[in-house]
């Protein structure tokens, strides 16, 4: 009787515990959801009260006109920009790891940028990258005026100068990662490899890397599901001109320019698909690879 009166206090304190935070995630993530899916079957601007159902229209048109979907064209950027963001975050999170003089300096500037306003930083590379801004003052210092290009101008920069001012921007998080999961690896190891005469790159690649590979896991898929959503960026420094508008750039503008919000609201859920899509993918790839038997 003692036993089951235990048993069943437990449940009830489990239940009292637990109630909070399902409330607050089916409040601001499930409801959300189901009504963003829904307003997706809909024909609505989102302000009257003259609502159409349309079924899966929004869903056809977004596959069918270029408009709304040749956008993710720019993504293809950030992608590349997210793989060149966890090399060098890896990189530099190696390095540091060893026994270097100033090691914590250089920490600290690493992921100093990732403390900053993504806003202020907006502000900041719009002032870098414009004409007869910081970076051509600099190329004109060192004598490569010849490299001097429109950088938010031109089609062929514009898309390249958003891009590095993301990686400056959040490199400092997949480093900090980084570097926590390789000083978490026990220093026994890494002095049986000294004692047996490996040198640095042989420790990266029979030690470090490794034992990180779920951290990488982590990291590619935040990078990866950041680069399809970028946003914050190229809104503020370009408000989606000139050929830097993203598929969410495009998904604000549908629903607060243009006045589409049933539109819009379906351009969410595919977003929501394509990132969860991609997700389950790398997370199938690293476990076939072994990455989840470490």
């Amino acid at each position: 009787m003692k036993n089951l009166n235990y048993s069943a206090q437990r449940r009830i304190l489990i239940i009292c515990f637990l109630f909070v935070p399902i409330v607050l995630l089916c409040t601001f993530s499930f409801l959300p959801l189901g009504n963003m899916i829904y307003y997706s079957t809909l024909k609505w601007n989102g302000l009257s009260k003259h609502k159409v159902f349309i079924g899966f229209a929004n869903y056809a048109r977004l596959f069918s006109d270029s408009e709304y979907f040749s956008v993710f064209k720019v993504s293809l950027y950030y992608l590349a920009g997210s793989v060149i963001q966890l090399a060098l975050a890896l990189f530099f999170a190696t390095i540091l790891s060893f026994k270097i003089r100033g090691k914590n300096l250089f920490k600290g500037i690493l992921f100093f940028p990732y403390l900053l306003n993504g806003v202020a930083i907006a502000f900041i590379f719009l002032f870098y990258f414009k004409g007869n801004g910081t970076l051509d003052s600099f190329l004109k210092f060192f004598g490569l005026e010849g490299l001097i290009q429109y950088w938010l101008k031109d089609v062929r920069w514009v898309n390249i100068s958003m891009v590095f001012t993301s990686i400056w921007r959040y490199m400092g998080f997949n480093f900090i990662v980084f570097l926590g999961a390789i000083q978490s690896i026990d220093s026994q190891i890494f002095e049986a490899a000294d004692i047996d005469g490996a040198n640095k790159w042989h420790k990266f690649i029979y030690i470090i890397l490794p034992s990180i590979k779920n951290i990488l896991e982590l990291n590619l898929i935040l990078s990866v599901s950041g680069a399809i959503s970028a946003f914050e960026i190229p809104y503020v420094m370009m408000g989606g001109s000139n050929g830097t508008r993203t598929f969410v750039i495009q998904t604000v503008q549908t629903a607060f320019v243009n006045g589409k919000l049933g539109l819009a609201s379906a351009m969410a859920v595919v977003l929501l698909v394509i990132v969860l899509f991609v997700t389950i993918i790398q997370k199938i790839y690293f476990k076939h690879n072994g990455g989840n038997e470490l």
